[in-house]
């Protein structure tokens, strides 16, 4: 499972999912955008319908990667371990960036949802590993380059005119084009 905010998804989301499906030799990766993120509060975060249609459209085409629509769907704040316990009967491998495991202690029930979980992380710039393996979590690092990819900098960027082809899927481009999302850069 890899969860975030995904305003927008891009590339860095989709490599960490390949890397852990790869890893792990899952049989699929969820991606499963967050409705309502409690720690993002007065942050200005996109719509859910927004973030979820992208997030959809982000995957399309890779057989083995699904967008879950759950948390969206979900009244009030969204919490992962609520979302953990809806996939009861599944070994779950949560798939995240190295800025959010060094976040976990912060987290809603964070012990329960290091105990309910295999940890794949993705090493971010900047981020420090001792950190990450001082959250109390059992880690396995995705052996991939650090990307300095976040949703903050494709937001910046468009909103300061700038492209964000290439660092988003086509179609999650388009979908920005076309609902002026983040900024009128064409």
């Amino acid at each position: 499972m890899l969860g975030g905010t995904f305003d927008p998804p891009h590339l860095a989301h989709l490599i960490a999912g390949e890397a852990a499906f790869r890893a792990f030799a899952l049989d699929e990766v969820t991606f499963v955008p967050a409705g309502a993120p409690w720690q993002k509060v007065g942050q200005g975060v996109t719509d859910a319908v927004h973030r979820w249609e992208m997030t959809r459209l982000a995957v399309q085409g890779v057989a083995y990667f699904r967008a879950d629509d759950r948390e969206v769907c979900r009244d009030g704040w969204t919490y992962t371990i609520d979302t953990l316990e809806e996939f009861a009967d599944d070994d779950v491998v949560l798939i995240l960036g190295a800025d959010a495991a060094a976040g976990l202690p912060s987290w809603h029930r964070a012990a329960e949802v290091v105990a309910r979980t295999t940890m794949a992380v993705m090493p971010r710039p900047g981020a420090d590993r001792s950190a990450v393996e001082a959250s109390g979590a059992v880690v396995t690092w995705l052996d991939v380059p650090e990307m300095p990819m976040s949703g903050t900098m494709l937001r910046a960027r468009r909103r300061a005119g700038l492209s964000i082809r290439f660092f988003v899927p086509e179609a999650v481009n388009q979908y920005v084009i076309d609902h002026g999302l983040y900024g009128d850069q064409t």
